[in-house]
């Protein structure tokens, strides 16, 4: 075999490893998941009935070239119209690992019923997803010999304009979810990529984006000391063919400083911060150490969380039900 074909079987292996990944688990990691719910539940969007802008960003993997790094925006809202209340908001998120990114944005809505002491909200999502290959960050040699080659038909070329450095498909996208929430505890069960979104690259590479289902729970647990509350909550996360478990234990004084740890069935362990800075602004920070094989070339993942909320419906009675993740 020459130089040519070995450097054309290392890319295409490459490039199918990591395509095998993005159908595996093509969502991004989210550690501070219990106060970020609509991000992979529609019908969160607008829940506590506050009026939230936020963003976060994530580093995976430090210290490994092209580790994944992860940008989200959010802004939602609740509404009146007559008798019923609504929830609606925007989502972006820039989604980079290796030479892949991963840009999607999505509109969404909620219809909220009062049930019992709580909330039950349906919602559904609607948007795109394109995602990107860096064609032009493969080096193949570069030059015009017996070993290398200007244009190899292995790599992607489409979708990048006339120069041909880059390759990009873009696809439709929903996802629909139902939401309860109660004075002590909250759950929720989602499920994206209902439409199963196919981006084309060319005429013989497809990327086909596997549905993914969400669950999502949590409870609050005042203690006899009325400074402490202990926040517990889980999320699972597949797609049938992996299982992901998030475990998570949050301290909680004074209503205002929080930290705790978590578990990710998947290979991780979790320290989480968090502080309400001002009245409706909050921060948060999530270190992850992987506990396998990557902590030896891995200095672990970096998550800050930062939101604004505040109140935009005036509650008629003093038994309005509030969130329990904005108390």
């Amino acid at each position: 075999m020459g130089g040519a074909e070995v450097r054309r079987s290392v890319v295409l292996l490459l490039m199918l490893m990591a395509v095998v990944l993005v159908r595996a688990q093509f969502d991004a990691q989210i550690g501070q998941y219990m106060f970020m719910q609509s991000s992979y539940n529609p019908a969160a969007v607008g829940e506590g009935d506050l009026m939230r802008v936020s963003a976060s960003h994530r580093m995976d993997f430090t210290g490994i070239q092209d580790a994944p790094m992860t940008t989200n925006f959010a802004f939602s809202s609740p509404f009146v119209i007559g008798k019923t209340h609504h929830g609606a908001g925007v989502r972006f998120t820039n989604d980079r690992f290796g030479l892949f990114t991963n840009q999607s944005l999505y509109l969404e809505y909620a219809y909220k019923l009062a049930i019992g002491n709580g909330q039950l909200a349906i919602g559904v999502d609607l948007g795109f997803l394109n995602l990107s290959f860096a064609v032009d960050s493969v080096d193949l040699g570069g030059g015009k010999d017996e070993y290398h080659e200007d244009h190899d038909p292995l790599v992607p070329n489409v979708g990048g304009g006339s120069d041909g450095k880059g390759a990009s498909g873009m696809g439709f996208d929903m996802g629909a979810g139902v939401y309860y929430s109660a004075p002590t505890w909250w759950a929720g069960v989602s499920y994206a990529h209902i439409t199963q979104p196919h981006m084309e690259w060319g005429d013989n590479t497809t990327i086909k984006v596997n549905g993914t289902m969400y669950v999502a729970g949590g409870y609050n647990w005042q203690l006899k000391n009325k400074d402490w509350m202990l926040l517990p909550s889980m999320m699972l996360q597949t797609d049938f063919k992996s299982w992901d478990v998030n475990l998570t234990m949050l301290a909680q004084l004074k209503k205002r400083y929080r930290f705790g740890l978590g578990y990710r069935l998947a290979g991780s362990v979790n320290v989480l911060l968090g502080m309400d800075i001002i009245n409706g602004l909050q921060i948060g920070y999530t270190y992850e150490l992987p506990a396998n094989a990557l902590l030896k070339e891995s200095f672990g993942s970096h998550e800050l969380y930062l939101s604004y909320g505040f109140n935009v419906l005036k509650p008629k009675n003093t038994n309005k039900i509030k969130s329990v993740r904005y108390l």
